[in-house]
């Protein structure tokens, strides 16, 4: 069998409303008060575990105008400021190596004087961040939120939903069967969701249980 591309969905573009909202429905509003650029916190610090929707929501914000997303690793340039930048992302900061640290505080302090906007991310909380005190203390500006993971029945019901979107019809038992069998994260679920469309247009087989064993024993086998 030709081997399926299970990264399908890794390049999607992202929404704001895409994202999963679950408990997080504050945390949403707050997103899109930063998209029009109406919040009147000009700072915000995300964190949450991998897969959360940390990078979700900030490639979302990226989407807008005048907007910068900023990865850890990013060139030197990417950390400077820019009067036509009036939203900047800076994504997975515990990762962020010294150099970029001490030019992320720059980038922080010029916000600040300027009346731009951030919206930073991580995977912990700013006063636990392994990073430099000044710059742990510049992103404890602000609003400081925590994304929760959706439960079981939420997961099932945001895959019900973009399976029904897309016009997919899925036999009882296939959701709860990935949800039990697979990776929990929701990016990994709906890229194995796109890998089982896929399967399903090429073997011109329902998606089925059956079916859905059968592409997960398939893909073990891939070298």
């Amino acid at each position: 069998m030709k081997q399926l591309v299970l990264d399908l969905g890794a390049d999607q573009t992202h929404s704001l409303d895409s994202f999963e909202v679950g408990k997080n429905a504050e945390l949403a509003q707050l997103m899109r008060a930063f998209a029009a650029r109406t919040s009147r916190e000009h700072f915000a610090y995300l964190w949450g575990a991998s897969a959360a929707g940390k990078t979700h929501l900030l490639q979302a914000l990226a989407a807008t105008p005048y907007a910068r997303y900023i990865r850890p690793d990013a060139p030197e340039s990417a950390f400077i400021y820019a009067p036509e930048t009036t939203l900047y992302l800076l994504d997975d900061c515990e990762q962020l190596p010294p150099a970029a640290q001490i030019d992320a505080f720059g980038l922080f302090n010029q916000i600040r004087d300027n009346g731009a906007f951030m919206v930073s991310s991580g995977a912990v909380a700013p006063a636990v961040l392994p990073v430099r005190e000044d710059l742990r203390t510049r992103m404890g500006w602000g609003l400081i939120y925590q994304i929760h993971g959706l439960s079981d029945d939420e997961k099932i019901a945001a895959l019900a939903n973009a399976a029904a979107l897309r016009g997919l019809s899925l036999s009882p038992g296939v959701l709860p069967y990935l949800l039990s069998h697979c990776r929990r994260d929701m990016r990994s679920l709906s890229t194995l969701l796109d890998s089982l469309d896929l399967y399903s247009l090429e073997t011109q087989r329902p998606i089925t249980l059956p079916l859905l064993r059968e592409l997960l024993q398939a893909e073990a086998k891939e070298p």
